[in-house]
């Protein structure tokens, strides 16, 4: 036992001060207070990590379990190397920073004495929308369109939130149907800020490596390695293409060893004058606002910059198209 207190000491130190300095350097000194729950805490509440605790519609390389603190239940997320130590910080500097934001998971402390920081979030219940946009096994149907629409529309602002709140935009650079969680009530709430860049005040992009998942990241991104807000709009553009369709962001042609775009697959339906086939039962179809969303998801994907719309007029737009009864 003593043993294992010097080592969570230790790396409480190493941990702890490497997030103080993340800290201190995103929020200019100004953070909001988080909880620091202790090794001992979160190892006696999981008993060391056993999957038993783990939720299982939650994707790797995360892992994500359900527990009760002092009488109160919590979800935590436990980053693996995978995640690496910059960029484990970073999910908790940025989760923190939103944390007050209903769209997105309410981050209430952390621990950092583990080899990998642990985040610990207030327990709503949540349940994650698997790579096609649904709930549950990839063999479930689709969720309801009405459900889609307003997970859309709550992501869209969401993200509008990150690109404009701040003296410093936050791009998030990881959208994606996986790092959007439902609360009981239905609410969506994005997640994931490991990727996450936030920009030099008054600086509109910044160029930095590349990451993210493939088929979501913008090709302009891809190509020149430049970050701005935009890479952002392209992946909620392709990320509606995901809940229009009930389908997987790569498509398998039976060809290439990754398959072809969801976009690609649009485009080319479009071109050969083919209809887009929607996801949903004939009594959940809504044709007029689902055309809609797809012309708006592609004006997102558009292939300038300078041709998308920033995130603010999406929100907006699907906000519009959600009141219209078509």
């Amino acid at each position: 036992m003593e043993f294992w207190r010097g080592k969570a000491r230790k790396l409480f130190l190493k941990n702890g001060s490497m997030f103080l300095e993340q800290l201190i350097a995103d929020c200019n000194g100004m953070s909001n207070p988080i909880r620091m729950f202790s090794s001992y805490q979160i190892s006696k509440a999981i008993n060391n990590f056993d999957p038993k605790y783990s939720l299982p519609d939650i994707p790797s390389p995360l892992r994500w379990y359900k527990e009760v603190i002092e009488g109160r239940s919590y979800v935590i997320k436990r980053l693996t190397r995978q995640v690496g130590e910059e960029s484990a910080y970073n999910d908790i500097v940025l989760s923190a920073r939103v944390s007050n934001h209903i769209g997105f998971l309410k981050l209430m402390g952390c621990c950092l004495e583990f080899l990998h920081p642990v985040l610990v979030f207030e327990d709503l219940e949540y349940r994650s929308l698997n790579t096609r946009g649904s709930v549950g096994s990839l063999e479930t149907p689709v969720l309801p369109w009405n459900v889609r629409l307003k997970i859309a529309k709550e992501v869209a602002v969401a993200i509008t939130y990150l690109h404009t709140a701040f003296p410093r935009i936050i791009v998030h650079r990881d959208i994606k149907a996986t790092n959007v969680l439902l609360e009981k009530n239905g609410r969506a709430k994005l997640t994931g800020f490991s990727l996450a860049v936030t920009l030099p005040e008054g600086k509109t992009w910044i160029q930095d490596r590349l990451a993210g998942t493939f088929g979501y990241i913008d090709p302009i991104y891809h190509l020149t390695k430049i970050v701005s807000e935009y890479t952002d709009v392209y992946s909620f553009g392709i990320f509606m293409l995901v809940l229009l369709m009930g389908r997987p962001q790569l498509l398998s042609d039976g060809h290439s060893v990754f398959g072809t775009s969801i976009l690609k697959h649009v485009k080319d339906l479009l071109e050969r004058g083919e209809p887009v086939e929607f996801g949903g039962g004939s009594n959940d179809m809504r044709p007029g606002q689902m055309r809609m969303c797809l012309d708006l998801a592609l004006g997102c994907c558009e292939e300038r910059n300078e041709d998308r719309p920033k995130m603010i007029l999406v929100a907006k737009e699907i906000k519009l198209i959600e009141q219209a009864s078509i």
